[in-house]
């Protein structure tokens, strides 16, 4: 069956893929800035039947409500995966508000760039309507392969290269295992559907199987190479720096954040009848992210390498409440489940405004080490300000809207107390917390504290204007970050599409 409403979306954005190419073509050289505009457009307008299917039901006469379920189960656009596609195509907007003035800054190819990032947005879509094994696969090589070119877009930087080539290696590694992973669950289940594969593991003694275990292992540990977890994170630093900054700032939040989808998807629907195999491995992830991601980011002087290595760190507090899953019961299952999605909507906004300031300020020093930054007040006291909101409220201080996500995130561990290995997790997560606000805080302190630099020309800086889509993004990003951070009900705004998330996907 085929719900053209609930497809929209998807839809849409291949409209725009097609016009967006078809426009780079066509306009001469000084209109080339309306392929940017075309491809924003075109996720505005995506955005749009997102909010029809959402609100549906309070429209007069709308009786075109419930969940949308296609294609014998495999595609289904409920609560969940509306608001996972929101968050997806608002991180496309900032992505490509971010790239517009770093694409015009030098003789790069547009066209295919903003091609290349609406289709990864458009897998991201998919990913979070999956509901099948072949669905879900197909989605996630969508989203990763376009990002294997868009990291080595600066084709003569040998460090974007580098950038490229250990992304793609990485990505066809993890491809390989996950693969191999789906097989065995395919094999022992004869079943591709979420729902058919948790019903087969539970209706006979397959879950206790050991290559029913190891098939789940191999999945988790493909997609724990995509959302970069420790010890599978080894690329994501030298990507991140090397990569330009826009595309760094996507695949830190838009790229990670399908990865979580697709987890936590398959935990929570899949996998949800043998919770004792994933759970432990989550909670291994995400101690060993938190940990390995903050000791590192302690020691980083280059702020684009210590946002690679805080977003390792903020992927294992993601991964916090489904670490402690196999002690949860029905109700505490859900609500880490819906602990994780909240804390990934409220980082996806704090990373991109982070990423965004730092271009900001690389436009004004001309480089994006931390010790250039010093006395950065002194001659641009709001991006100094800007600096010091994204990245106070990554480290959780109130009131902006990081403070939240950490209160779910050990809300969902403080359920599970019964367990030591629940207690264990939140004293190693609040460590990691504090020792997160150390390099955060470091960070502001140059801006606030140190000297100005010689080798930083303050004249040109004071006069280097930040572009106004560049501007845009980040007064996007500061506005969520504040009033979420004073009114975290705000989340609620979304209706019953976010009221129903302790429901699950």
């Amino acid at each position: 069956m085929f719900d053209y409403h609930a497809l929209a979306p998807e839809l849409i954005i291949g409209v725009t893929l097609v016009a967006t190419i078809l426009a780079d073509l066509v306009l001469p050289e000084r209109l080339k800035y309306l392929v940017g505009v075309t491809a924003v457009l075109g996720l505005v307008a995506a955005a749009v039947p997102l909010l029809t299917v959402a609100f549906c039901g309070d429209i007069t006469g709308c009786t075109d409500t419930g969940t949308r379920v296609m294609f014998g189960g495999s595609y289904m656009v409920d609560d969940f995966a509306l608001v996972l596609k929101g968050l997806f195509i608002v991180s496309g907007v900032l992505s490509l508000l971010l790239s517009v003035g770093y694409l015009e800054s030098d003789d790069y190819y547009q066209g295919e760039f903003y091609f290349l990032l609406l289709a990864s947005v458009a897998g991201a879509l998919v990913m979070a309507s999956a509901r099948d094994l072949i669905t879900l696969f197909v989605g996630l090589e969508l989203v990763s392969a376009p990002a294997f070119l868009l990291a080595g877009w600066r084709k003569g930087d040998l460090r974007s290269n580098e950038a490229s080539l250990k992304f793609y290696l990485t990505g066809v590694l993890s491809v390989a295992v996950m693969l191999m992973g789906m097989s065995l669950i395919y094999g022992l289940t004869g079943e591709l559907t979420f729902a058919g594969i948790a019903r087969a593991a539970q209706a006979s003694a397959i879950g206790g199987e050991p290559a029913f275990a190891i098939g789940v292992i191999f999945v988790l540990i493909g997609f724990a190479f995509k959302i970069s977890a420790v010890p599978f994170h080894f690329w994501a630093p030298d990507t991140y720096e090397g990569a330009p900054t826009p595309v760094a700032a996507y695949l830190s939040v838009g790229s990670k954040a399908a990865g979580f989808v697709g987890l936590l998807t398959l935990c929570y629907q899949a996998f949800s009848t043998v919770p004792e195999i994933w759970g432990p491995i989550l909670w291994v992830l995400a101690v060993a992210s938190m940990t390995v991601g903050n000791l590192i980011a302690l020691r980083q002087t280059n702020v684009v390498r210590l946002l690679g290595y805080s977003s390792i760190a903020q992927g294992g507090f993601i991964l916090v409440p489904f670490a402690m899953a196999a002690s949860y019961d029905t109700v505490g299952f859900s609500d880490a489940f819906s602990a994780s999605v909240t804390y990934l909507l409220i980082y996806a906004f704090m990373n991109l405004g982070a990423f965004a300031v730092v271009m900001a300020g690389a436009s004004k020093t001309g480089s994006g080490d931390l010790d250039d930054w010093g006395g950065m007040n002194r001659y641009a006291p709001g991006l100094a300000a800007l600096v010091a909101l994204f990245f106070f409220s990554l480290a959780g201080i109130p009131p902006l809207a990081g403070w939240f996500a950490k209160v779910v995130m050990f809300r969902a561990v403080i359920a599970a107390f019964d367990s030591p290995w629940a207690v264990v997790l939140a004293v190693i997560a609040a460590v990691n917390a504090v020792i997160a606000l150390v390099y955060y805080a470091r960070v502001v302190k140059s801006v606030y504290m140190d000297d100005v630099p010689v080798t930083v020309p303050v004249d040109r800086a004071v006069q280097t204007a930040v572009p106004r889509p560049l501007g845009l993004a980040i007064g996007i990003t500061a506005v969520a970050v504040v009033v979420v951070g004073f009114f975290p009900q705000i989340l609620g705004f979304f209706g019953e599409v976010t009221e129903r998330l302790v429901a699950g996907p």
